[in-house]
């Protein structure tokens, strides 16, 4: 069967913990990313210095009604058994929320670009975004074309990232001459293949867009940090 999402909710609840079987504990905090500009509700999710101003990358196929939308990130605090409190604590992205409605998830399905299919999907294999520069992002398609493809180590992307040392983010970067927005994340345990899950109340109506980066095992498991499953692209 393809993947199945866990409930996200208590990723996204702060003070949330799990453990790794070395011993390796997380800690989650919820780290807020501002509201994301929608102008179309067409959702993209991909790495931005990759794909970002490419003009190559689809937006995945429910769209949303358009507006202002809060982005967060469920960001893990890394501890080692016996390790003293640090003034650089090991942090990392565990998940990726762009809410549309605060109201409860009942259930997920896997975010689709045009053509993917979920019935094609092996065991355990799942769509997601490829992930080559250790980041992640959502914006609207509509922006695609204010943020021209990054070029070495220029770019409001790249400043936004250079400006806080590098911290897991979210980081919201606005185009000055359209005020289109990207939230931007860093992911995980960098790159790799990450999943988008859609969450729906009990009506169907769409609460959320979650990407995975595969950090917190599933809260009643322990498990060292769990080897992504196949990716299809």
């Amino acid at each position: 069967m393809p993947m199945s999402a866990p409930d996200y909710t208590w990723l996204f609840t702060p003070g949330s913990t799990f453990a790794y079987e070395s011993g390796t504990t997380g800690v989650i905090h919820v780290a807020s990313g501002g509201e994301l500009w929608l102008p179309t509700g067409r959702i993209v999710a991909c790495d931005p210095f990759v794909c970002l101003g490419e003009g190559e990358t689809e937006p995945f196929t429910v769209a949303v009604e358009p507006g202002r939308y809060r982005v967060e990130a469920a960001v893990a605090t890394l501890t080692q058994p016996g390790e003293p409190p640090s003034d650089e604590p090991h942090l990392r992205v565990a998940a990726a929320r762009l809410v549309i409605r605060d109201e409860p998830t009942a259930t997920w399905e896997l975010a689709l670009l045009p053509g993917q299919d979920p019935a094609e999907l092996g065991d355990e294999e799942f769509y997601g975004y490829g992930v080559d520069a250790g980041t992640g992002c959502f914006y609207d398609a509509a922006a695609e074309e204010s943020f021209p493809a990054s070029e070495g180590d220029e770019g409001p992307l790249w400043d936004a990232f250079e400006h806080s040392d590098w911290a897991p983010g979210p980081h919201l970067i606005t185009a000055p001459e359209t005020g289109h927005t990207v939230a931007a994340f860093t992911s995980g345990w960098g790159d790799g293949a990450y999943p988008t899950w859609i969450g729906r109340t009990a009506a169907g109506e769409v609460t959320c867009f979650v990407t995975d980066f595969f950090v917190a095992p599933d809260p009643s498991e322990s498990a060292e940090p769990p080897a992504p499953a196949t990716a299809t692209a």
